[in-house]
């Protein structure tokens, strides 16, 4: 019994001997496959050691201690050196100045150019003087517009714009006071606007047929007024002749011409000091009436006219190279024309004078020997450069024609100004120029044959560059011609019942649309492009708008 548990346990050790052996070889050969890679080390926390020092503050170090801020200038980059001594002196000045001195300092302080110092503070404050000047000149036009307006909001009769007044051609309509003691009973025998300022007009009164006790009365006035200011004229002209026609110059409306009925041509220079003029105390208010500046009274008898004086005309200056002639100049470009531009003059004979306008370079208060239609004080004067007799000159070509002819109207063309048209009372157009050969036609004729007793009252020449111009007559007939045909293009008779025409003139902005007005006061709207017929809108003008 004993023997066989030995063997048994004999057994079971030889057994586990065996498995042990095998494990081990096993993992043996698991090991050789198996290869561990310890390429990529790191460290989770890497704290050094602390000295005692470090210790002890650690643990008491912020005991008794709070947060402080310095500062040690060290963000100031500027440095400052000085090598010479500032130079200093007191002066002294005053605000609004009593004299031309306004500031100024002690003659030891101002040191030896104290004198040129001062001069140059004199030359600065006129020079500041004229700024000044300018300045209230515009700004008292801009206050007195909108003094206007109020006045017109105030009174609701004197309104400048309103429902009432407004044209179904227009915004509106506007009345001038010429409801003033030297104008009342005058006929307004003209008007005529300025070309450079829109808002320009000027308005010529006739004398009084009865004379009175006052010795305006046997006076043509003639009043410029600004449309922005219909209450009263902005300047006064007098003129001892009944005037027949009138113009302003073509740059800024600065210069004034008119013709007379006595055959003079004068001309008002705006630009003048009121004192160099009389004023005069009429009614409530203090006027300051002008007399011309020059006049052609004086000029010797081969340069003047024996007869009235029918248009006055400033010759039209062509347009630069590439602008089209049918805009006018730039406002700039035409101060570069100064006052130095001609002017025509046409008398009823049908004698043409060209005038050379000039602007002189000093003022001679004491008046003039030389110049002897030269007002004292003024520096405006017309040379009389060349004449022209195209009437005459026509006729003798023309056999055609029976009798003399009577210039009325003058108009130059506007791409050209070296071709003119003179209107007269017998129908008929003449063409002329002022230099070089005579290009035909010589007249421009109605449709019909034969020279029609009628006169010609209005002439316009289109604006646009076009070679067409209007005709209006006293018998209503409206002709459009071209430069080029002797007979109309078109030709209407009826369109205002027989009316005198008293003006035609073209729109600025479209070519095909002109206006005429009647002696009815009424206004025709043409526009070819929508009726040739008739007149697109017709609109009386009544005496109380």
């Amino acid at each position: 019994m004993c023997f066989c548990v030995d063997n048994i346990l004999l057994s079971c050790f030889v057994c586990y001997t065996s498995l042990v052996f095998h494990f081990r070889k096993r993992s043996t050969e698991l090991l050789r496959l198996v290869d561990l890679d310890f390429s990529v080390t790191f460290s989770l926390l890497d704290l050094l050691p602390l000295n005692e020092y470090d210790m002890y503050i650690k643990s008491f170090g912020t005991t008794n201690t709070k947060q402080a801020y310095i500062q040690c200038n060290e963000d100031n980059t500027e440095r400052e050196i000085q090598t010479e001594d500032i130079e200093m002196c007191d002066k002294w000045t005053q605000h609004p100045g009593d004299s031309s001195k306004v500031c100024g300092g002690s003659q030891m302080d101002l040191g030896p150019n104290s004198e040129e110092s001062l001069n140059d503070s004199v030359n600065k404050l006129s020079i500041d003087s004229q700024r000044l000047s300018s300045f209230l000149r515009s700004a008292s036009q801009v206050i007195a517009v909108l003094l206007e307006e109020d006045r017109a909001e105030q009174h609701s009769l004197k309104k400048l714009r309103s429902e009432a007044d407004s044209l179904s051609f227009g915004d509106g309509c506007l009345q001038l006071n010429t409801k003033l003691s030297f104008l009342h009973g005058r006929e307004v025998s003209l008007t005529r606007f300025s070309q450079a300022k829109k808002q320009t007009l000027l308005s010529v009164h006739r004398p009084l047929s009865k004379p009175t006790a006052v010795w305006l009365d046997h006076k043509t006035v003639v009043c410029i007024w600004n449309i922005w200011e219909p209450s009263c004229p902005q300047q006064v002209l007098l003129c001892n002749s009944e005037i027949r026609c009138c113009c302003f110059s073509p740059g800024n409306a600065t210069l004034v011409f008119a013709g007379t009925d006595d055959g003079s041509v004068v001309v008002w220079d705006l630009r003048e000091h009121s004192t160099l003029h009389y004023s005069m105390k009429i009614g409530d208010n203090e006027w300051t009436l002008r007399y011309p500046t020059f006049s052609t009274d004086a000029v010797l008898a081969t340069s003047s006219h024996f007869c009235p004086v029918r248009a006055v005309e400033p010759v039209p200056v062509i347009a630069a190279e590439g602008h089209s002639p049918g805009f006018s100049l730039l406002p700039n470009q035409e101060d570069l024309l100064g006052m130095s531009f001609q002017l025509a003059s046409l008398d009823e004979n049908g004698l043409l004078h060209l005038w050379v306008v000039l602007e002189l370079p000093k003022v001679n208060l004491a008046g003039s020997q030389m110049d002897l239609g030269l007002k004292p004080g003024g520096r405006l004067k017309l040379l009389h450069s060349s004449s022209v007799t195209p009437i005459a000159r026509s006729l003798r070509r023309d056999t055609s024609h029976i009798g003399p002819l009577q210039a009325l109207t003058l108009k130059f063309l506007p791409s050209d100004s070296n071709h003119f048209f003179i209107g007269t009372d017998m129908g008929l157009v003449c063409h002329g120029t002022r230099h070089g050969l005579k290009i035909p036609p010589k007249f421009y004729r109605p449709q019909l044959s034969g020279h029609a007793p009628v006169t010609v009252t209005s002439l316009d020449l289109s604006p646009f560059g076009e070679p067409v111009f209007l005709v209006g007559c006293v018998d209503g007939t409206i002709r459009l011609h071209s430069v080029r045909t002797e007979y109309p293009i078109m030709e209407w008779n009826s369109s205002t019942n027989g009316e005198p025409i008293v003006s035609v003139q073209w729109a600025a902005t479209r070519p095909m649309v002109f206006f005429v007005l009647d002696a009815a006061s009424n206004i025709y709207a043409w526009d070819m492009l929508a009726k040739d017929s008739q007149p697109l809108i017709k609109e009386a003008i009544q005496p109380d708008r």
